[in-house]
């Protein structure tokens, strides 16, 4: 497909991709392909001698793009929407190439933001083209004569001639009434305005940060509070602050004095009794047992040690809660002299969906995860949505794109009736009365049709893999018969086998860059280029209201249609590179965003986790705005799952850690990243530290430019990190100098609003109202080359930049490096849940889960992650907590010793204390109820039931058993000897598919399931030997027996849920799980009779041969 051999690393001029001088710019190659899916690839000067002859392609080359000084033009307007009609594909030793696409899906599209929509007939001769439209639906005409002309003529007359078809008059520019004949600027031609030279740098290029300074009338930089000089509070401020009554956005609220200081005082009791316990057991061994007394006083040592990892963090949780209203007031002001124009000042966010394999991952569920985003309650231009498909599929491509059309029909209808969740597969299944809380008299009318577009709409998603296939097929077998008719006009032997690649097609009738259903070279799962597709274009800044029933489906007359930003984007693989999984399409995200909408914070959620609650990222964003917000990272929501077991047998639900360790953290330094559900601050992501205040101090000096006649100190990258020079950005973020402009930009947009003395580290209110530039070709461009494979080669993403590399669990390690630096972290626990998604409720798919946590904790405790090598800045009950982190999995080590000691404790007849005395009574005792009551009071604090309290205590001993074991195994053989276990299942059909929980009772093997089911069967096995021996006995010893069996009977209390799961519905355990574990079992028993034949109490050798076996 390359018709040249590009730079490995394209420069590009005007804060382009490359680290060029900036007078050269990124070819980029805008062609239509032929119906077979095949590039023609021509140069400029070709392209310019045979325009009339190739009359399938359209080639030009694009130059800089249009400087924010400029007034948007409306071929400004016209490029933005050619270019998110173009899938554009590039990557290593490729051209960049953008593919305008006459339709995306096979329907018709109806919403002008989306890909493929359409205006109204060209009026030129002989053309059947479209007029483009713009966002608001309106054609774009480029001439005041109103002459409708496609964006193909324009081009043709543009270069001909420049004049307009219509009224033979010059193009001209939006006011720019002097311009000569002939010199139209189009989006990324050489703009005739003088750049002033307060908003150039060094090298004469356009400075992106000196125009934000200029356009914020000075007062960008540390410390303006109160915005412009004049006391007017700059251009969106409503005064002197002074003036007014400053309220927080949110607020932090302690435990109850109640609850919380018995706690620590339970805490403190607890850890002098534990000390007191192992004190008098070190020093009372038991002689008659030793090796007992041993193995059970290290288990112990090793426990106590690991309760004050996990309970000390403990000691400082905290609620908080936030003032939507107060937010609202703030930011979206109604006030005409304030906000004249009506638009928010909230920041920026983009949101992050990652998916792999439409067939493990279905494609419904990840479109109804879009749709929630789509329909969050968010200022709409200020949202962008990205989809990162790592498998680079078709029916992912064509499934958002069917999304995108729903959405049409299904945001708007959110909005006009306030309905919640807004997950319409969610909604629809909600069970109740649906019109409770609705006041509009329609809503029963509209809900049934949008209930019956979605089943609609549900059904061309599942059917799409037929519907691909069978277009492939019958495109594929026209090619054939092209094919074979050359053949014979050739002459040629037509018995010879044809060899045609078996292509997957798009609707448009064109090859899929992608992966192909047969694979072939370029287009496998690991093996095909980028691919970037701007589905939902950037919404107008002004809300765009829609027609009435008459027209459309549902009258939305009086409500905004407007839908965000939604982006398409498959990174480039090649053989050969290390793409590092989920980590590396986060960090490809991450970089194309930043150069299509560089929103300041960042929300990643799985494809299969929705937006429950509309408001949570309000919530979220109360925590950034609000004073002290620049030194959060991020803020984590909690994980809520649905379609988990009532009973929760196995702690899917892990409210324990959520509602009680999270909240915990909170009162420290914060919570850990868990994965999903996370907004980050873009500038934390990208390695720097948090915002020290004495280092970054305002530098004001005179100048004849700005109106106020200060300028605030520039700050840019290297302001943040002294130890990065200008010259190493490239090393450490790439050679895109777009990106590294973007960083200081990302910065100031994510700071809080300086409106109070206070906020030292702030932005002048209402800087963020301003409407942002179209989007154009070379920017769209300069995100594909952000995303090949080699972009990040000899750069620091994934060591410090980004998501970090080299751990199954990057996510814990990712905010663990945000912690070293010294930011803080946020838990944000909403009223309504912030978002819902799945969780697996097989026993065996849970071990499974299980063991991968457990192995990238163990990565961690053997890498320079581990918290005994961090910094200072990590405070100090943090570093305890990221130290559990890494060393809880080696628990299962004495866990599994502990559990089998009271089986030998039953079978040789000794305990592991010489005698049941007071006190050890007294200790046990006192142990117990100091449990009892730290396990009451967290219950009270966290709002966790007791019931998943101990369900949470059950699969922690069933998961140190198993899957916690099996990760240190795995762990050490990969550290020592660099081997890699994995562990297969196997499974077997569901035989109830109608019952919602027909998975928990599905029984899959795995090896994980051994040693709990060991443990087991030995417990049992030794306490009926006991029992039988004891009865038996001239001078039975019922203490030691009782003894024995309670801690037996411990252990298989908590491997209750385990058993439960291994009889599945109907008891259909496999025969080889009991055979094994029973085999395992008997010979373990043999092999302590062979060893100590001659164990037992007392009584029982002087019973001699009297004693038989019941």
């Amino acid at each position: 497909m390359a018709s040249s051999q590009p730079s490995k690393k394209p420069s590009k001029a005007g804060g382009g991709g490359g680290g060029g001088d900036g007078s050269s710019g990124q070819s980029l190659k805008f062609a239509r392909r032929t119906s077979s899916g095949r590039y023609l690839s021509l140069s400029k000067d070709d392209v310019e001698k045979s325009v009339e002859s190739s009359k399938d392609y359209t080639n030009y080359t694009l130059h800089i793009p249009v400087n924010p000084e400029n007034k948007t033009s409306v071929a400004a307007k016209a490029e933005e929407q050619y270019v998110s009609n173009s899938l554009f594909t590039g990557g290593f030793n490729s051209v960049t190439r953008a593919h305008l696409m006459d339709k995306v899906i096979d329907a018709e599209v109806t919403h002008p933001q989306m890909a493929g929509s359409k205006g109204t007939s060209c009026a030129m001769p002989a053309c059947d083209g479209k007029v483009l439209k713009d966002e608001r639906g309106v054609d774009v005409i480029p001439c005041e004569c109103r002459f409708k002309i496609c964006r193909d003529c324009f081009l043709d007359a543009q270069k001909d001639t420049g004049l307009c078809p219509g009224c033979k008059e010059t193009y001209k520019n939006d006011g720019d009434d002097e311009s000569p004949p002939g010199t139209l600027s189009l989006p990324g031609q050489e703009n005739k305005h003088t750049t002033s030279l307060a908003k150039r740098g060094e090298n004469g290029e356009f400075d992106h940060n000196k125009w934000l300074f200029n356009e914020t009338s000075g007062t960008y930089g540390v410390g303006n509070a109160y915005g412009s000089p004049d006391g007017g509070g700059g251009k969106g401020g409503g005064g002197d602050p002074g003036d007014k009554p400053w309220r927080p956005l949110t607020r932090r609220l302690p435990i109850p004095t109640g609850i919380i200081s018995p706690y620590r005082l339970l805490i403190v009791v607890r850890f002098v009794v534990l000390c007191l316990y192992l004190t008098w057991r070190v020093t009372n061994p038991n002689t008659d047992a030793m090796w007992l007394w041993f193995m059970s006083i290290v288990c112990e040592l090793w426990f106590a040690f690991s309760w004050i990892l996990d309970q000390i963090p403990k000691l400082c949780p905290v609620n908080r809660s936030v003032n939507l209203q107060l937010l609202h007031d703030k930011f979206e002001s109604t006030d005409k002299v304030v906000n004249p124009e009506g638009r928010s000042d909230l920041p920026g966010v983009d949101f992050f969906v990652s998916t792999a394999d439409p067939e493990k991952e279905p494609p419904l569920v990840t479109a109804n995860t879009i749709l929630s985003i789509l329909a969050v309650e968010y200022p709409v231009e200020k949202i962008a949505c990205y989809i990162s498909d790592d498998g680079g599929a078709l029916l992912t491509f064509e499934a958002m794109a069917e999304a995108c059309s729903f959405a049409n029909l299904w945001v708007p209808f959110c909005r006009k009736h306030d309905i919640e969740p807004r997950n319409p597969d969610t909604y629809f299944s909600l069970k109740g009365d649906p019109t409770k809380n609705k006041k509009r008299i329609d809503f029963v009318k509209d809900r049934r049709k949008v209930k019956r577009e979605y089943d609609e709409f549900k059904v061309r998603i599942n059917n799409l893999p037929d519907s691909i296939r069978r277009r492939s097929d019958a495109f594929n077998a026209r090619e054939e018969m092209k094919i074979f008719k050359t053949i014979r006009e050739r002459g040629v032997d037509a018995t010879e086998p044809i060899k045609v690649r078996r292509a997957t097609w798009m609707a448009d009738g064109t090859h899929w860059p992608g992966t192909w259903t047969s694979p072939s070279r370029d287009h496998a799962k690991g093996d095909h280029p980028g691919i970037l597709q701007v589905m939902l274009k950037p919404p107008s800044p002004d809300p765009l209201y829609g027609s009435g029933e008459e027209e459309s489906l549902v009258d939305y007359s009086d409500v905004d249609i407007r839908l965000p930003m939604f982006v398409y984007m498959s990174r480039e693989k090649r053989s050969g590179y290390d793409h590092n999984k989920k980590a590396g399409a986060m960090n490809a995200l991450v970089r194309s965003s930043a150069v299509l909408s560089n929103g300041p914070f960042i929300l990643n959620l799985d494809c299969d986790h929705y937006i429950y609650n509309c408001m949570a990222l309000r919530e979220g964003i109360c925590f950034m705005m609000d004073r002290g917000g620049e030194d959060i990272c991020y803020i984590q929501f909690p994980q809520r799952f649905e379609g988990i077991d009532p009973s929760d047998r196995y702690a899917n639900h892990n409210t324990v850690f959520f509602d009680g360790n999270m909240r915990a953290l909170d009162g420290v330094q914060g919570p850990f990243y868990v994965g999903t559900g996370c907004m980050f601050r873009r500038f934390a992501l990208y390695g720097f530290d948090p915002p020290k205040l004495n280092s970054l101090t305002p530098e004001k000096k005179g100048s004849h430019d700005t109106e106020s006649g200060v300028e605030a100190q520039a700050l840019k990258a290297t302001d943040f990190d002294s130890d990065l020079d200008v010259n190493e950005l490239p090393r450490r973020f790439g050679n895109s100098t777009l990106l590294s402009n973007s960083i200081p930009v990302a910065e100031f947009q994510g700071r809080p609003i300086a409106d109070h003395p206070a906020v030292k580290y702030g932005r002048p209110p209402g800087v963020l109202r301003k409407a942002r530039e179209p989007l154009d070709a070379t920017a769209v461009a300069e995100a594909v080359s952000v995303i090949s494979c080699w972009y990040e080669d000899k750069t620091e993403w994934g060591d410090r930049v980004g998501w970090i590399y080299g751990s199954v669990t990057e996510d814990v390690v990712t905010g663990y490096r945000m912690h070293n630096r010294g930011w803080r972290s946020i838990y944000c626990l909403t009223k309504r849940d912030a978002f819902r998604g799945s969780a697996p409720i097989n026993l065996t798919d849970r071990l499974h889960q299980v063991l991968r946590w457990a192995t990238g904790s163990v990565e961690i405790f053997f890498s320079r992650n581990n918290a005994f090598l961090a910094s200072k800045r990590l405070k100090c009950l943090q570093r305890l907590a990221y130290l559990n982190v890494g060393i809880y999995p080696f628990t299962s080590l004495f866990l599994i010793v502990y559990c089998f000691l009271p089986a030998l404790s039953l079978l040789s007849g000794h305990f592991i204390v010489k005698n049941l005395n007071a006190a050890f009574l007294i200790y046990l005792l006192l142990m117990t109820l100091c449990l009892i009551g730290l396990a009451v009071l967290e219950v009270r604090w966290s709002e966790v039931s007791l019931e998943d309290w101990w369900r949470n205590e059950q699969f922690w001993l069933i998961s140190g058993t198993s899957a916690h074991l099996a990760a240190v195994i795995q762990g050490l053989l990969k550290v020592m000897a660099g081997i890699e276990i994995s562990f297969t299942l196997t499974s077997k059909a569901v035989e109830d598919s109608d019952d919602a929980y027909a998975e928990l009772y599905l029984v899959k093997w795995t090896s994980l399931m051994i040693p709990p089911i060991v443990i087991a069967m030995i417990n049992v096995l030794a306490m009926v030997v006991a029992f039988s021996r004891t009865i038996y006995s001239i001078n039975p010893q019922w203490g030691e027996f009782v003894g024995g069996a309670f801690f037996s009977f411990w252990v298989l209390a908590h491997l209750y849920p385990f058993f439960k799961g291994l009889m599945g519905r109907r008891k259909k355990t496999p025969t080889i799980v009991f055979v094994w574990s029973g085999l395992i079992a008997i010979t373990l028993s043999l092999l302590w009779v062979a060893i100590n034949p001659d164990a037992g109490p007392a009584g029982a050798a002087t019973a001699g041969s009297n004693f038989t076996f019941p």
